[in-house]
């Protein structure tokens, strides 16, 4: 997919300057030229992207200027799938209603509108008593980023917490406020991870508030009514390698603080009924030992979820409230090899927990009384489950959601006593959907040491299986993130263009299994490479489609997937959408500085400490391994306050490529200089995001560019 011949008037990229800069690690010179995008002023910029450097500013400005004159031919083509897009979307439409207490609450959208409205309404009424207590419209007035992150209302239901962002940084602003009329109380909390959690009278919050590297490192308690001054802190982690978080037992009676990285765990508990006693530790941490905890209030035990005892795909263990240290954890659901427990949720009567087999989900129903079990299953070769808990402890109703690459969502209630199921709601399509007129696949690619890659595939029905057809193949595989087989109505615009939609489930994630993760991470992390271009190759041979005729895309730690493809097997693409990308892995890794660096080693080794792991990343990370060869056309996408994956990685990425690469094909860095780690925040203006990646699939090689 080779671009036109440069002319006069074909846009000219931005050069950007070299000031070399070089440090010495384990007896490795590291030079870099492009290091000087990194504002040294980074932290203030992610809360405020006004303060980045004029120079920087200057440079990010000049690219976004090129892309947009690149892409001004497919204008018409954006606004074409934009339209297709927006047509697919039911503007005005509600989510099910959750019961908690005398209330249903639920979320509503209104046509035209870019923000959901959070609503309630006296409990199985269907009359016009609604409540809407946050409008997400009003709020975001003024912004062109704005992001509610928590909406949790007081368990007496008088009072609201919630929190936003305004720069897509994730530093949250933290407000309450009264139900009835929305008067505001105490202080605005800044700088917080988003997430509260109320005691069980209402009287105090928890919450999480971030350091000056922007990683949640305490757990605070409010009083209401006081200064956020006064706050408490309740937990403080003193190991910048592990996250900390908030959640609540589905009981209720407990509040959850979470502390781990990728391979290990911690949990304290806060009796919700004594918030101010002193955190109960659950397991203190043990490397490798990852474990989560719900609770079962009938017997007044812990339900934990564990690889304790080599169960690398998890069992299920109980342990006593007042008793719950690790040597008196007791079998409760043994430990099955394949079988990969992925959650595990109590309610009065029944223990639910969501699996995975076979690459596929299921939902298992245990009756606590007696012990007996039954599944949810479905009969599509591939398709996506998820489950909600809802709010209440004491109820036989669960709800679920499931889809298929042709089958848009459907929501179900389902008694877990007498086993019905309610079908709840139907995701509308309303400028039509056939499911016939597709088909959903589930093919094996054979990796490069013989296992089995599980891809997922939608066409046409009338779509020719005989190498023409061109392929989008979305790749992730890290963190045991696995990417399910659902429905998406944006994929169509492409499918209906004849495009194959397919994603590659490589290693690192976890659809196989924890030993797919396990097999794709820090010194295995090539199997995640490998199994994308073996995916790409087996596409090619089974005749889906033909070399040069698949667009590759990823985004995050997906990205930097797209660069390592991109300089390992560039003949076989022929186009890439790189978003977010994480391809600066050797510099990031090196800066323990960085808000993620820490809590990622795990999950790429320490460079800093380990010679073998610095070599390792060394020898794959997409910025070092830009070569002088040809690549395909590209796109890459980020966002000037994402504090993931920081911008400057991008930036420098697309300096090297445009110094060393030998073809004419176009590279574009398109930077949304108002968001972060999530481009934008208004449900329309992320389609215009989409819009763009699809026309640059579409159209790429109608494109001019340089290099």
């Amino acid at each position: 997919m080779k671009t036109k011949n440069m002319t006069n008037t074909t846009p000219q990229p931005p050069k950007t300057p070299q000031k070399t800069q070089t440090t010495t690690v384990h007896g490795h010179i590291l030079s870099d030229d492009y290091g000087w995008l990194r504002d040294g002023n980074w932290q203030d910029v992610l809360k405020d992207p006004s303060v980045l450097a004029p120079d920087i500013r200057s440079h990010l400005e000049a690219e976004n200027a090129y892309s947009d004159a690149i892409m001004e031919p497919t204008e018409a083509l954006q606004a074409d799938l934009y339209e297709e897009m927006k047509a697919r979307i039911k503007e005005d439409d509600s989510s099910v209603p959750s019961a908690d207490g005398p209330y249903d609450y639920y979320t509503r959208v209104i046509e035209g509108e870019q923000y959901p409205l959070f609503c309630r309404k006296p409990r199985d009424n269907d009359n016009d008593n609604e409540q809407i207590y946050l409008d997400g419209n009003k709020q975001a007035k003024g912004h062109v980023y704005h992001q509610i992150h928590a909406v949790s209302h007081s368990p007496d239901h008088k009072l609201l917490a919630w929190s936003y962002d305004t720069k897509g940084s994730g530093y949250c602003t933290l407000l309450i406020e009264e139900f009835d009329g929305g008067k505001r109380l105490d202080t605005a909390i800044e700088n917080t991870g988003g997430g509260v959690c109320w005691s069980a009278d209402a009287k105090f919050l928890f919450y999480g508030k971030y350091d000056d590297n922007k990683r949640i490192r305490w757990i605070y308690r409010h009083a209401l009514g006081t200064s956020p001054d006064q706050d408490v802190i309740v937990y403080e982690e003193l190991d910048s390698g592990f996250f900390l978080g908030l959640d609540e037992t589905q009981s209720g009676r407990f509040i959850l603080i979470h502390a781990g990285d990728h391979q290990t765990s911690e949990k304290w508990l806060i009796d919700a009924k004594a918030p101010e006693q002193e955190p109960l530790l659950i397991a203190k941490r043990e490397e490798g030992h990852e474990y989560s905890v719900d609770h079962d209030e009938s017997n007044d035990r812990l339900i934990i979820l564990t690889n304790c005892d080599k169960a690398e795909d998890f069992k299920i263990m109980s342990a006593l409230v007042n008793t719950p240290g690790r040597d008196n954890w007791r079998d409760l659901v043994p430990y099955q090899q394949g079988r990969l427990v992925l959650d595990v949720t109590v309610f009065k009567g029944h223990m639910v927990r969501l699996e995975r087999e076979n690459a596929l989900p299921r939902i298992i129903i245990t009756a606590l009384d007696d012990g007996s079990e039954h599944a949810i299953e479905f009969d599509e070769e591939a398709y996506s489950l998820g489950m909600s808990a809802g709010y209440e402890y004491d109820t036989d109703m669960i709800r679920f959601t499931y889809s298929s690459p042709t089958t848009p969502s459907k929501v179900f209630d389902y008694n877990m006593a007498s086993r019905e199921r309610t079908l709840r709601k139907t995701q509308e399509v309303p400028s039509g959907h056939t499911p016939e007129d597709y088909v959903a696949r589930r093919i094996m690619a054979t990796a490069h040491d013989g296992e089995q890659i599980p891809i997922t595939l939608l066409y046409g029905k009338d779509t020719k299986l005989d190498g023409s057809a061109p392929v989008l193949l979305y790749g992730y595989g890290s963190y045991g993130i696995s990417i399910p087989a659902g429905f998406s109505t944006n994929r169509l615009s492409l499918v209906d263009r004849g495009f194959i939609y397919a994603v590659a489930h490589i290693r690192g994630g976890e659809e196989k299994g924890r030993n797919w993760y396990l097999s794709g991470k820090t010194t295995t992390k090539k199997n995640t490479f490998k199994d994308f271009i073996s995916s790409a190759e087996h596409l090619i041979a089974q005749k889906f489609t033909s070399k040069g005729q698949i667009i590759a895309q990823g985004g995050s730690a997906g990205g930097m997937l797209m660069g390592v493809v991109a300089n390992w097997a560039p003949e076989l693409f022929g186009g890439i959408v790189a978003e977010v990308p994480f391809v600066d892995v050797l510099n990031t890794m090196l800066d323990d500085t960085l808000p993620l660096t820490p809590p990622e080693w795990n999950e790429w080794g320490n460079p800093i400490t380990d010679k073998q792991a610095f070599d390792y990343i060394a020898s794959y990370s997409p910025y070092e391994n830009v070569s002088a060869q040809d690549y395909p056309p590209m796109l890459v996408r980020s966002g000037i306050s994402d504090s993931a994956v920081t911008y400057w990685e991008p930036a420098k990425w697309v300096a090297r490529l445009r110094e060393l690469k030998t073809d004419d094909n176009i590279l574009m860095l398109n930077l949304n200089m108002e968001a972060g780690h999530g481009g934008a925040s208004g449900r329309f203006d992320y389609l215009k995001e989409v819009a763009l990646v699809m026309a640059f699939a579409l159209e790429v090689k109608n494109l001019q560019g340089t290099m």
